[in-house]
């Protein structure tokens, strides 16, 4: 093979989304502000490498927050959590620090506002998945979670006419829809959701794959295999046409023989990816031959949000 065919294409956008940005820094802030250590409930995002990063600059993950010791700071991962974490928090005098993703939170605000409405809300989303449990959290009484088309048997609900679905924000946006579809068919007058639930971010990293897929012998995914985006990108390159595809969290981790035979390698990574890990994979493959590179582009992403308001610069003379 001449060393001229071989090429990298790199979609664009990938990485970091807006809401993962916003937790990472809010737990780099909270160390700067308050000191080591700073504890963290549950992963801040699904990223090995932030986690280890954030680990070695004196964070403490825990599971859940009796592992606090009272009056001590908690961080709220970016997937959010239930009303009864937080009063278990309170409960305990703990100082915390909100980094739920402002697109979950509407997620939380859709659900409880349905639910005061008296409908019976169909959650599409993976069992056992935080953002998931935290969504359903604010309505237990009102929320049945959809993993698949296959729970949809199952699935009762009160009045055919009041009934919404609501998804968690990091599926794969074709097979939400088939989902949703295949309930639609079960309750024709399923009414969605007031505006889209899967996030921004998701979409477009899906869209940039797809568009570049097609032309891959093989797609490369950098995330963590508890990251539900990256795992759907691989996923979703496969059913685009790329020749092969697997997900990684770092250049050490790819095999060798993925490469025999192959020109063109596309590149991406999941929404809680940092941008060095990427750059990690590309000097890996230039190594071995894949020097050019060719940017993907299908969307340009500008959003940004606040950090927590704990975190946030006190405005001078604003307490007297």
């Amino acid at each position: 093979m001449p060393e001229s065919s071989k090429r990298v294409l790199l979609a664009k956008p990938r990485g970091y989304c807006a809401g993962v940005d916003r937790a990472v820094e809010a737990v780099e802030r909270a160390l700067d502000q308050h000191g080591a250590p700073v504890y963290v409930r549950k992963q801040i995002v699904h990223n090995v490498h932030v986690v280890e990063t954030l680990r070695e600059r004196g964070a403490i993950f825990v599971e859940e927050t009796d592992e606090v010791p009272e009056g001590a700071i908690v961080v709220f991962s970016a997937h959010g959590v239930s009303p009864a974490v937080r009063e278990q928090a309170q409960q305990r005098n703990l100082r915390t620090i909100d980094a739920t993703c402002p697109l979950v939170t509407k997620v939380h605000q859709e659900a409880k506002r349905f639910a005061r409405e008296d409908y019976d809300i169909l959650l599409v989303g993976h069992e056992g998945h935080e953002e998931v449990e935290g969504t359903a959290g604010e309505a237990p009484r009102h929320i049945q979670l959809v993993d698949s088309a296959d729970d949809i048997a199952g699935v009762s609900v009160r009045d055919p006419e009041k009934v919404i679905w609501l998804s968690q924000t990091t599926l794969s946006v074709d097979e939400t829809m088939q989902t949703v579809d295949a309930l639609r068919d079960r309750f024709p007058t399923l009414q969605n959701p007031p505006s889209d639930d899967i996030c921004y971010a998701t979409q477009n990293r899906q869209v940039a794959v797809k568009a570049m897929a097609p032309h891959c012998d093989l797609v490369l995914v950098v995330g963590s295999r508890n990251s539900s985006n990256s795992v759907r990108l691989v996923e979703v390159a496969l059913q685009a046409g790329a020749g092969a595809a697997h997900l990684i969290d770092y250049a050490r981790e790819i095999d060798e023989s993925w490469l025999d035979g192959v020109e063109t390698v596309g590149l991406t990574s999941g929404a809680s990816v940092p941008e060095v890990l990427v750059r990690g994979v590309l000097d890996h493959l230039a190594e071995r031959g894949w020097e050019s590179v060719e940017e993907v582009t299908t969307a340009e992403e500008t959003l940004t949000f606040a950090l927590p308001r704990e975190l946030r610069p006190k405005r001078a003379g604003a307490a007297r």
